[in-house]
């Protein structure tokens, strides 16, 4: 179920026990004429998939949703919505882990980390109808298993939180979600989004390389611009980046 906060502020759910995705099951229900602020969770996915196409595999107990979010700001801002959710999962997580939780940092643009390895991932999708944007957020996380044939090391909450759940882990999300929302749709909230994620980054100051379509980047992660592009220092400039793969130290 919802947390409390999230059922105050008009979040609702939807549970199925298989679908193909529950970004085309949001989807559907869009064209259906879902109003938003709608969670769909699937107990398994038979095609669920991560950024680029990837395949993201989907056995049970792990927590498969996502968020439906019809007309929720001006099409320019919708990439912050991710590093909203980034903080979300984030605080999620750390009710879950405890003592564990100082484990946990976000990776550019929207992985979730344990102990340097990918423990979540975001996608988020936007669709015009009626003349409006509307969004939706994918969200995967790793609590009773993780795959092992990633290109990132991955692994899973229950490593170190055996108690961690799907039930527990939505309660939580939900709650975090509708709290961190509430800041960001704020005027001038992005301010204390950006501050609060910054303070979570994996890599801040260090070398990383970004993989481009143009190929691989490398520089010091300077920090994310005010509308969260990612700064980076490389040895002709400061280089913006808005989206890319991020991977830890020199090509």
């Amino acid at each position: 179920m919802l947390g409390e906060a999230a059922r105050a502020a008009g979040y609702r759910l939807i549970i199925r026990d298989e679908v193909g995705s529950t970004m085309e099951e949001a989807r559907r229900a869009l064209h259906q004429g879902e109003p938003g602020r709608l969670w769909i969770v699937a107990r398994s996915q038979k095609a669920g998939r991560g950024r680029h196409g990837r395949q993201w595999g989907s056995p049970p107990g792990n927590l498969y949703a996502s968020l439906l979010l019809t007309d929720p700001c001006e099409p320019a801002l919708a990439p912050q919505l991710g590093f909203v959710a980034g903080l979300a999962l984030h605080d999620a997580a750390s009710q879950l882990l405890g003592p564990a939780a100082g484990g946990l940092k976000l990776k550019w643009p929207n992985d979730l980390l344990l102990g340097g390895a990918k423990t979540s991932g975001l996608l988020l999708e936007g669709e015009s109808r009626a003349g409006r944007l509307n969004v939706i957020l994918g969200c995967g996380v790793n609590i009773a298993s993780c795959p092992t044939d990633t290109p990132y090391p991955a692994t899973y909450l229950k490593t170190a939180a055996p108690r961690a759940n799907v039930e527990a882990m939505l309660l939580a999300l939900s709650d975090a979600w509708a709290k961190r929302h509430a800041v960001w749709s704020q005027p001038g909230g992005f301010g204390p989004i950006r501050a609060a994620w910054l303070e979570r980054a994996a890599f801040l100051g260090e070398t990383i390389t970004i993989r481009l379509p143009e190929g691989p980047l490398a520089g010091r992660f300077y920090g994310l611009d005010p509308t969260g592009r990612l700064e980076l220092e490389t040895e002709t400039g400061r280089r913006l980046i808005d989206a890319g793969d991020l991977f830890f130290g020199a090509p």
